[in-house]
């Protein structure tokens, strides 16, 4: 359908992806990000766009959605082009000549390929229960939460004991009355917050049911009243309920990337850390889609790896040119066009 000549095609347009954009036009190297998803963000932007994120040097707090269009304007004097809402198929050629084509029949030749896929193709992990489809069918069981809003007045019970369960049980408790099952008292989220969620424990604005596992859902025609909770004595008790949200993580499944050659640890690809390169000369791989020893699956690291492998790409886009680095305050960057261009 569409044939793009470009330096570098990112794989995945997530906010790792958007800063890799970035880095790549400050090197002056042009790029094409190719997602899935019909909108860039990556799951910033489709799962949980209202949720705040505590990490992010010279912020705070900042909302994953605001992070985004943050980014979005970052990269936008660059003018990257974008083949969203399409999935990359095939991988062909080798260093400065590849070729990628799309499941909506796109194809790209880009001279280096930088994969910045995030978790994927994911989804949630589903809690074993009966019944469970008619009640995720009503939205009485969510696994995402975009609008925070939506529980305003609402019981909610909250499943799991990891950042998002606890950023969300603290985020719900002033507009909802927030239940919180976890199999134990130790939570797996940063020690900060998890001060924070015994804390409003204490002040009794958030009831945590301890040690208990989730065993069933009580409702009629997908309208959930009550959820049944277990301890592992079989002991047994139901929280009354409007909403649950289960947080027992993401499946992660990489697609056609697993097929493509690369040497892999557990379903992620290992890269060598210090140029982000693969097992494949000429492709690279930054953000939660890789491994290495001490990674750690933070967005800050992701956009680390990003200008590492900018700079590690450039020697193939522009060969046997000197890579005069100089800092972005005294570079600059060019003036934003009027319009963004897609391809």
């Amino acid at each position: 359908m569409t044939t793009t000549d470009i330096d570098i095609a990112i794989i995945g347009a997530g906010p790792v992806g958007l800063f890799a954009g970035f880095e790549c036009g400050m090197l002056k190297m042009r790029c094409v990000l190719i997602d899935a998803l019909g909108e860039t963000g990556g799951q910033c932007s489709a799962l949980y766009p209202e949720k705040p994120i505590y990490d992010i040097p010279a912020h705070p707090a900042i909302e994953a959605g605001a992070l985004i269009e943050q980014l979005e304007r970052q990269i936008l004097p660059f003018a990257a082009l974008r083949l969203l809402g399409q999935r990359v198929e095939t991988l062909t050629g080798g260093v400065g000549d590849f070729t990628l084509v799309t499941d909506a029949g796109a194809t790209v030749r880009a001279k280096a390929v930088l994969i910045a896929a995030g978790a994927g193709a994911f989804g949630p992990n589903r809690p074993p229960l009966a019944g469970l489809a008619a009640y995720e069918a009503t939205g009485a069981v969510q696994y995402y939460v975009r609008r925070r809003e939506d529980f305003r007045g609402m019981r909610v019970v909250i499943a799991g004991g990891g950042d998002s369960a606890v950023d969300w049980a603290l985020s719900l408790k002033d507009i909802s009355q927030v239940s919180v099952v976890h199999r134990r008292p130790k939570f797996r989220a940063a020690p900060e917050m998890a001060d924070q969620l015994d804390a409003a424990a204490t002040r009794g604005e958030i009831d945590m049911v301890i040690p208990y596992q989730l065993h069933g859902l009580h409702g009629a025609d997908g309208v959930l009243s009550g959820v049944e909770v277990a301890t592992v004595q079989g002991e047994t008790r139901i929280i009354p309920a409007d909403i649950l949200l289960p947080f027992f993580g993401l499946s992660m499944e990489l697609g056609p990337i697993a097929s493509w050659g690369f040497s892999l640890d557990r379903n992620h690809i290992r890269i060598d850390p210090a140029t982000c390169e693969t097992s494949t000369p000429g492709i690279f791989a930054i953000g939660d889609v890789v491994t290495y020893p001490g990674k750690l699956k933070l967005i800050l690291q992701g956009f680390s790896e990003a200008a590492m492998a900018a700079h590690a790409i450039h020697p193939i886009v522009h060969p046997g040119e000197a890579l005069h680095f100089e800092y972005s305050t005294t570079k600059g960057v060019p003036d934003a066009p009027a319009t963004g261009e897609k391809a």
